[in-house]
């Protein structure tokens, strides 16, 4: 077993990361190489302008690398909460924008012709409990009427034509879902902003951003550059001037295994409509299968960061789990076994926007596939002057009272969310 993310072993080389070492000066500097730094950087080098970005790792490979594989339309939130918090309008905004996410990530697929096995399969948000049907039936009723006419509801009874598996109990379909591959649509998309124009360095971690007349002096491990705009698209970047996001972001640990290549005709009697599947628990699991037959199955397992003795521990937890959802599978070799940071703002709503002079968009809360990439276009918006393109811009950020990066209380949330879901 690869402790490692499949996407990432199984990706091609990117062959047009920058050689030499940083230097000159640029229209914009872009920190950071995952989605949404990669798609604004393709986006901006479109527009001609000259960007140059800093990646400290290799491209895509943290958070755009070891995810589940999922890009998907909808919210997290429930709709008749987050209204009365709100307000209708901008429930309707933020859900539509998640909508068009995904369209922009197929567009990109398609106009730069990336090989990434992208295909709209839709969501199913499965009932772990029987009564949680008849959560999923009012969420059904209050998506429909005021943002999402489309949303389907799959009733028990239905549930073999989805899904060969007695652990469920109904579920909730929104079409507008997709797959791909993540580590081939990041390679892609670095590929891409070059082919634009962008220069991207890999191994080019920033140490220093300083303010200074007519724009920036951004200080990285391959050299110092100049730059008249920076816009930051670094999740929780534990290194780096980033002091002011990390009393903001929470980073979750969430942890995945792949299988062996399973048959055809075994995923046709487990998922015969090979949809991207999520649970209700509050701690639960989502699963898919992969371009080459395997299923990856992944969840928060423990409320634990990421390393090596970390992933295997959970990896463990989230086998047996497997087996209980899918006795059948019980004896099927794990080939892949990682854990990844899921970047949490407090109410699990994305931020854009400006700080000291320098763009951002960050915390996409565990949906951030379709968003980072979308922000990142956005964000090229943005940064020409078209500040009302950012459907985040009216959100405050304070930041988290107590919380100073290293998130102490995750153990407590963690028994909090087990004992919900034991109750519920």
């Amino acid at each position: 077993m690869k402790l490692e993310s499949y996407w990432l072993d199984t990706a091609p080389a990117f062959h047009g990361a920058a050689q030499g070492p940083v230097d000159g000066r640029a229209d914009v500097v872009v920190v950071g190489g995952g989605f949404t730094g990669l798609s604004a950087a393709l986006a901006l080098a479109r527009r001609g302008a000259f960007v140059t970005l800093l990646e400290a790792g290799r491209v895509a490979g943290e958070a755009s690398g070891r995810n589940g594989g999922q890009c998907n339309t909808g919210l997290f939130h429930d709709v008749a909460d987050l209204t009365q918090k709100i307000g209708a309008e901008r429930v309707r905004t933020f859900y539509q924008a998640y909508d068009a996410a995904v369209d922009t990530v197929e567009a990109l697929v398609r106009d730069e012709a990336i090989a990434c096995d992208f295909r709209r399969c839709g969501k199913l948000k499965v009932a772990a409990k029987p009564e949680h049907y008849a959560k999923l039936q009012r969420i059904h009723a209050q998506l429909v009427e005021s943002v999402d006419p489309g949303v389907e509801l799959v009733p028990p009874e239905r549930m073999r034509e989805e899904l060969g598996s007695a652990s469920f109990h109904g579920g909730l379909l929104q079409r507008g879902g997709a797959q791909m591959h993540m580590g081939r649509f990041g390679v892609g998309l670095a590929e891409a902003a070059v082919r634009a124009g962008a220069r991207v360095f890999e191994g080019a971690a920033v140490n220093a951003i300083e303010r200074r007349p007519g724009g920036f002096r951004v200080a990285s491990t391959r050299g110092t550059i100049d730059a008249a705009q920076v816009f930051l698209a670094t999740g929780n970047s534990s290194r780096g001037p980033f002091a002011h996001f990390r009393r903001r972001l929470i980073s979750v640990g969430s942890f995945i295994i792949v299988t062996e290549p399973l048959d055809d005709a075994v995923l046709d009697r487990l998922m015969p409509t090979r949809r991207n599947y999520v649970t209700t628990k509050n701690i639960g699991n989502y699963f898919r299968v992969t371009p080459d037959q395997r299923l990856l199955f992944g969840g928060r397992a423990r409320f634990a960061l990421s390393n090596p003795k970390s992933d295997a521990k959970s990896g463990r937890i989230l086998a047996d789990t497997l087996a209980s959802v899918f006795p059948e599978l019980a004896r099927t070799r794990i080939d892949y076994c990682w854990g990844g940071l899921v970047d949490m703002t407090a109410d699990r709503l994305p931020r854009a926007g400006q700080h000291e002079g320098m763009f951002y968009s960050l915390g996409y809360s565990g949906h951030g596939v379709q968003m980072s990439v979308h922000m990142g276009q956005t964000m090229a918006d943005v940064m020409a002057g078209k500040a009302e393109c950012n459907p985040w811009r009216s959100l405050d950020w304070p930041a988290i009272p107590g919380y100073h990066g290293k998130a102490w209380f995750l153990p407590l949330v963690g028994a909090y969310y087990k004992l919900q879901d034991r109750l519920h």
